[in-house]
This record gives C-alpha cells, structure tokens and sequence, in this order.
C-alpha cells in the first residue's frame, strides 16, 4: 500500500535521513489518516531539504533539540532565519512547500494533520469547518499540551511492538482537536453531547474491547459499530467507565494475567503474549506500574511460593 502523507519514510527522505524514521499511524477519523514521527539527525549532511508532495495538510513540529540560526523556506524561496529552541512547537501548510536549510544537528517530532481530520474534528464537535490553521513563518509556540502528547508518545516510538492501537488513536484524536481549537479557531457548539453511554452501549463496548486485548482495534471501529463519533465515543466511555478505553484495555490485561498466573508451571513469558503484551518486558513494565509489584512477586504471594521465578 503506498503511503499518501508527509510521515514516516517520506518524511525521512524530505530530512535526507538514511533510514526510515520510526512513525506511529492513528485511524481515528474516517477517511483521515494521522500520524507521528520521530525524526533525529546528529551528523547531517549540510543543505536544503526536500521539498514535499504539496497538499492540503499540516504539519505541527515540536522541537527537542535547539536549532540556532534556522534558514527557513517557503514556494522555493529563503523567507527568513530564526532561532528554534527546544520545546517550541511550529506549525506548517504543506501547501507552501515549507523547506529549511539541514546545517547543525536536528531532533523533532512531527504531527501529520491532514484537511480531512480537520473537518472531521468540526463535524463531531458540530462545528463551522476549520479555514486555516496559525501557520506563521518562524513563530513558535509554547505549548505545554503539544509536549504532553509528545512526550507520552515517544515511548510507542521507540517501543512500536508494545504501542497499543487505542492509545495512539487518543492520542492523535486529542492532538488534532487541540490545534484546531489553539490554532484553528474551532469552536465548540453548545449542542454537543455531554453524557455517557448507554448500558447497553457501555456493555458492548467493553466486549469488543476485551476480545481483542492486544489493542489492535482501532477506536474508529468500535465508535462505528455503536453509531457514535469517536470523539463522542472517547468521551462518553470515560464518563461511563470512569477511564479511556485505552487504559481500561490494559486493567484488563493485567486481570487476565492474574488469572493465568494461578496456573503454577506456566511461564511468564507465555502469559504475556496470552494476554495481550508483546513480550515479558512489556508485561512486566504495565504489570508492575498497575499493580505496584512485579508478575513474579505477585504471583509468589498468590500461590504462596516461594521460589525465584522471574
């Protein structure tokens, strides 16, 4: 399937990177593909970069490395220079062929946030479309949301065998309604609705969820299968249930592992694919973060044995 949008190797390739970036893909909105990457170079080759397909999406930057003296480009043309400071967030219309000039050591991330997303957001939220979002050559923002999502993110990044479908999903959604909103001018109308699920959509919700404890579901899908917006569904699951689906995917990983530990001589390496990790570190990691111990101290405790296992 070739990829349409400015992430993953075509961003590398826009950087002059030599290998594929890592990048996490969010199918959250219909017909709207979002994404990040993260993107790093300590020993570029000094020139301008490439210049992307233009079309009608954004890319929202933010910056973990300070780039002093940034040579910025728009419509084949030098613009002006600036001074890029790490934790800075900038926003840039694909439509204008932004480029700059590749000279010191860089390290970002990228938010791929096409039109499409945008006015999905608006309609879910029922409001006007988006017109254009605040994309002013060189001015950065200080955006403590932005790295919020970011920072959270960089763990799925570097660990994409472990990153959990619904969580990237939330994620983006979150992401891509709070540039519309900051940078967009998105208002939300007061007819929006506010409540929970139903029961029955609640109850059916979670059996979806807890059929397939990997997490590969995508939160679109079982939006779709209730008739609801994802928005609409995100929110009204958290009011129902008291936590994001994506959270509350992974209690219930962690109660299935509980129940596979009763079996004495099954290996914890075993019970980690069985309920939905992708290995034994991954298991232990979210295991011992939710239950504040490690699989094998507790299952010491719960069997009362006292060997090693670990």
């Amino acid at each position: 399937m070739t990829q349409a949008g400015a992430y993953g190797q075509r961003l590398g390739q826009f950087l002059r990177l030599k290998d594929a970036p890592p990048a996490l893909v969010a199918r959250s909105l219909r017909s709207a593909e979002l994404a990040v990457t993260e993107t790093r170079n300590d020993h570029p080759e000094r020139g301008l970069s490439g210049s992307l397909a233009a079309e009608d999406a954004f890319l929202v930057s933010l910056k973990l490395h300070d780039y002093p003296d940034c040579e910025l480009w728009e419509r084949g043309k030098s613009v002006m220079r600036a001074d890029v400071r790490a934790g800075t967030t900038y926003l840039y219309d694909l439509k204008r062929d932004p480029r700059y000039v590749i000279d010191k050591p860089f390290h970002s991330l990228f938010f791929y946030i096409p039109r499409s997303a945008l006015d999905g957001i608006a309609r879910q939220c029922g409001a006007p479309r988006v017109d254009e979002l605040d994309c002013q050559v060189g001015v950065g923002h200080d955006d403590a949301i932005v790295r919020h999502i970011g920072a959270s993110l960089q763990e799925g990044l570097r660990r994409p065998d472990e990153a959990n479908q619904l969580f990237i999903d939330h994620m983006m959604l979150g992401l891509t309604a709070h540039v519309a909103q900051s940078y967009g001018g998105l208002q939300r109308t007061s007819g929006v609705a506010r409540g929970g699920l139903a029961p029955w959509q609640a109850k059916r919700a979670c059996e979806r969820l807890e059929s397939d404890l990997s997490g590969k579901l995508s939160l679109e899908k079982i939006a779709a299968e209730l008739d609801l917006s994802v928005s609409h569904f995100s929110r009204a699951f958290r009011i129902s249930v008291g936590m994001p689906p994506h959270q509350w995917l992974l209690q219930q990983r962690v109660k299935a592992a509980k129940q596979l530990m009763g079996v004495r001589d099954l290996p914890l390496s075993e019970i980690a694919i069985s309920a939905g990790f992708a290995n034994q570190s991954h298991f232990t990691r979210v295991f011992s973060s939710i239950a504040g111990v490690s699989p094998a101290a507790w299952r010491r405790e719960a069997l009362g044995d006292s060997s090693g296992e670990t």
